[in-house]
C-alpha cells in the first residue's frame, strides 16, 4: 500500500506504449514538480519502468506485466489501482482503451491529453501543410503538458530527464577506460523497432570507416535479434548493456547517432545531443529530439510520412533513408 500522501499535490500518470513515450513524460514530471511542487506515481510496463527510477519527484512506480493488461485481467487491476489512489487526479497520457477502463473505475479528478490521432492520420493521407504546422509545432511534451494548463511551455522546456546514480556513472567510466575510449565518442545504434525505420546497414558501416579515417571514437548500442558487425567488436555492446547502463554509457558520449528510436530519447535524457534520421515517421508525429545541438535528418519526399509508428512496407526500397548518405551524417557529427 502506498504511504500516506497529500492528493493535492500527488498526482498519478498514466503511460505505457513504447520506450520513448515513456521518457518524454520526465520532462513534463520535471517541469510540473518545478512549478507546482507536485509528486508522482507512474504506471507504466514493467520494461520501460527503470528509466523512471531514481527520479526524486516520483514516489511510486507502478509496473504491469503482459498479465496484467489483458481486457479481464486490466478491469480488476485497475479497480485496485483506483482504490489506492482514491482521491488523487489522474493524468491519462496514454489516450487508448485501456485508459477509458482506468479513468471509468477512478475516484477522483481525471486529467487527459490531446492525441491528434485523427489529425495525424489526416495528414498521412493528404499531406496538408497546415495540419503539418500545427502537428510539427506541438511537440509530444507540449501535448503532454497541455493535460494540465491550456497555455504550455515551449519544448526546450520540457527536455526528458533521466537521474544517474553515481555509481552508474562511475560503472560508465570504468567500462569506457577498459575499452581504450577517449574523452570523446561517439554512439551509434543501427537498429529500429520496425525494419523500414532502419537506416540500411552498409551506410553504417561506410559512417564507421569515415570515423575510424577522421580519428573519431565510436562505440555501438542497442538491442536486436540481428546483431550488427563492426570493425571493431569490442566497442560493440549490442545486448550486453540494461536500460540504466545504457543511459549512464550515453551520458559519457559526445553525441548518438540514431534513427527514430528510444535511444534517441534516451540521449535525450542525459543531456547528450543526437542526430535522429527520419524516413517512414515524421516530425509531425511530434517525438523529435528539441535538444539545443539536436539535428534531425530527413528528405523531402511526397511519400513521406508514410507510416505512424514504421510499419511501411515500403515499395521504393527505403529510398527516404537511402537518400541521407554517410558523408552527410559524418559533416554533422563535425560540426557538433
Amino acid at each position: 500500500m502506498r504511504a500516506m500522501i497529500d492528493n493535492n499535490k500527488h498526482k498519478v500518470i498514466f503511460r505505457l506504449s513504447a520506450l520513448g513515450d515513456v521518457v518524454l513524460t520526465t520532462g513534463v514530471i520535471q517541469y510540473w514538480a518545478d512549478k507546482f511542487g507536485y509528486t508522482f506515481t507512474v504506471i507504466t510496463k514493467r520494461s520501460n519502468a527503470a528509466i523512471l527510477e531514481n527520479n526524486p519527484h516520483i514516489k511510486n512506480i507502478i509496473r504491469l506485466d503482459k498479465k496484467d493488461l489483458g481486457d479481464l485481467a486490466w478491469i480488476k487491476k485497475s479497480g485496485e489501482i483506483a482504490k489506492e489512489y482514491e482521491g488523487c487526479e489522474l493524468i491519462d497520457l496514454h489516450a487508448t482503451l485501456r485508459s477509458m477502463i482506468l479513468a471509468a473505475r477512478w475516484k477522483g479528478k481525471i486529467s487527459k491529453y490531446k492525441k491528434f490521432s485523427m489529425e495525424r492520420r489526416i495528414f498521412k493521407l493528404t499531406r496538408s501543410v497546415r495540419l503539418e504546422k500545427i502537428l510539427s509545432g506541438k511537440r509530444v511534451t507540449e501535448r503532454y503538458s497541455a493535460a494540465l494548463e491550456a497555455t504550455t511551455p515551449s519544448a526546450d522546456k520540457l527536455l526528458p530527464h533521466i537521474f544517474l546514480t553515481d555509481s552508474e556513472i562511475d560503472c560508465a567510466q570504468l567500462l569506457i577506460d577498459e575499452h581504450n575510449l577517449s574523452k570523446k565518442f561517439v554512439a551509434l545504434h543501427p537498429y529500429a523497432t520496425h525494419p523500414d525505420k532502419a537506416w540500411p546497414r552498409e551506410y553504417w558501416s561506410k559512417l564507421i570507416t569515415l570515423l575510424d579515417q577522421n580519428n573519431i571514437k565510436w562505440i555501438i548500442i542497442g538491442k536486436d535479434d540481428s546483431i550488427f558487425e563492426a570493425t571493431k567488436q569490442e566497442c560493440n555492446f549490442t545486448n550486453q548493456l540494461s536500460l540504466r547502463e545504457t543511459c549512464a554509457l550515453l551520458s559519457k558520449a559526445e553525441l548518438l547517432v540514431s534513427g527514430d528510436s528510444g535511444p534517441m530519447h534516451l540521449a535525450a535524457g542525459v543531456q547528450t545531443p543526437v542526430i535522429a534520421m527520419f524516413g517512414p515517421t515524421s516530425k509531425a508525429w511530434g517525438f523529435y529530439p528539441a535538444g539545443p545541438k539536436d539535428v534531425v535528418l530527413e528528405s523531402d519526399m511526397d511519400c513521406r510520412p508514410c507510416s505512424l509508428h514504421g510499419k511501411s512496407n515500403c515499395k521504393k526500397e527505403q529510398e527516404c533513408l537511402r537518400r541521407i548518405k554517410p558523408e552527410e551524417v559524418l559533416k554533422k557529427i563535425l560540426t557538433l
